[in-house]
């Protein structure tokens, strides 16, 4: 009796090694994903829209000159570019049959106006120097312009290198007439290309 007792408990006491649950082992892996924004560059310009140069001529030439106001916004980091042309290939200012020719300085070359003929300046941009400002019917002026290029082949006027809520940008026009000039309304138009930089 006493035997069969031992051999029962052996029994039930390995039964119950053999019913004891394994230990779970979970797997496991892990990996990354990057997340990028990317913003794009956006750009916009305004300008004055119409410049008004009145000129009162005299036989030996008066001149006047004004301002355009181009102010550029871009959120680009590396800045824009800002160029200027005529918006055709015929450079000179009209009223109907006549004209008024476009100045022969060029930016890296610029030269005082001469008479009957308009151009641009802006400070510190070829050798046109500083000291653009407004004039009224002078008859002599030491600033220096550059005649309007072809659309074809457009000036730079600057380039930045940062992002700017508004930089501005001053362009005088001038123009010089003498009494040999018909009185009249005369017309052209520029164009300006802001362009962000690579």
């Amino acid at each position: 009796m006493g035997r069969v007792t031992r051999r029962v408990s052996v029994v039930l006491a390995t039964l119950g090694m053999i019913m004891v649950p394994l230990a779970a082992h979970a797997a496991t892996d892990t990996d990354t994903t990057t997340i990028n924004a990317v913003i794009g560059s956006t750009i916009s310009m305004t300008t004055s829209g119409t410049v008004n140069l009145n000129v009162t001529p005299v036989s030996g030439g008066a001149q006047t000159s004004a301002a355009d106001t181009v102010t550029v916004a871009t959120n680009n980091s590396t800045g824009y570019a800002l160029t200027l042309a005529n918006s055709d290939t015929t450079l000179t200012l009209v009223s109907g049959a006549n004209t008024i020719a476009a100045h022969a300085g060029t930016q890296a070359a610029s030269s005082v106006l001469a008479n009957n003929t308009w151009g641009y300046h802006v400070d510190s941009v070829g050798d046109m120097g500083t000291g653009g400002a407004a004039q009224s019917n002078v008859t002599t002026s030491a600033i220096k312009y550059a005649g309007v290029p072809s659309s074809a082949a457009p000036n730079t006027l600057k380039s930045t290198s940062t992002v700017t809520a508004g930089d501005v940008t001053s362009v005088y026009y001038g123009v010089k007439a003498d009494t040999t000039k018909p009185s009249g309304t005369y017309t052209d138009t520029v164009t300006y290309t802001a362009t962000t930089n690579p």
